[in-house]
């Protein structure tokens, strides 16, 4: 028997349709951790298998959640270095190997030489985490001169700005957690590999 849609069901079934939309979208919010990434697109690697930095590594364990390491990059004699300090008072220094060199690594350290990279602390499972090192309230990329504006972490993942006094909780994507109003510390897209393993933020 053919089964026709007659007017008295057609609004059930767009209800419907409509709902199963809504529905994915949601699904797809909370695949996405329900805040918006940042537009800048630092491209840095990092392969620690060849460092084997631990301060680095202790920031890319999922078993170690609310530890987060600044990266940074300084040059002694010529020669460059990666320096790590993670929000547990650990603190580092790598030289460039040849391949750090080839990338120009210090060039892709975010807006200006820091990036902050860890796991969060209240996802299940831990969802890895990269921001810039830079108060998005404070720093201006095109301002002369170029005023540095760097956040400190502290050792429950709260990185504050002592300039506009803002915080951000950097265990939940960077939103204001204390100061005024503005705009939240957005997460670069970045993964990684494990502990000792290929770091990237893109």
């Amino acid at each position: 028997m053919d089964f026709k849609l007659s007017h008295t069901h057609r609004p059930h079934t767009l209800l419907t349709l409509l709902g199963v939309c809504a529905g994915l979208l949601a699904v797809f919010a909370c695949n996405n951790q329900g805040f918006e990434y940042n537009d800048y697109h630092p491209n840095l690697t990092i392969d620690n298998s060849k460092h084997l930095n631990t301060t680095l590594a202790s920031s890319m364990d999922p078993m170690t959640p609310g530890v987060f390491c600044i990266i940074s990059t300084t040059i002694k004699n010529g020669v460059y270095y990666y320096c790590f300090q993670n929000n547990y008072g650990d603190v580092s220094e790598s030289m460039f190997n040849s391949i750090d060199q080839y990338m120009q690594s210090q060039l892709h350290m975010g807006l200006n030489n820091g990036l902050i990279v860890g796991y969060g602390n209240l996802d299940n499972p831990p969802h890895f985490y990269a921001y810039d090192l830079q108060c998005p309230n404070c720093f201006n990329p095109n301002a002369l001169p170029l005023r540095n504006h760097t956040l400190t972490v502290s050792g429950t993942g709260i990185a504050s700005c002592k300039d506009c006094h803002r915080e951000y909780n950097l265990n939940t994507g960077g939103n204001i957690v204390a100061g005024d109003t503005g705009t939240m510390l957005k997460p670069y897209h970045a993964s990684n590999t494990g502990p000792n393993g290929l770091l990237r933020v893109y």
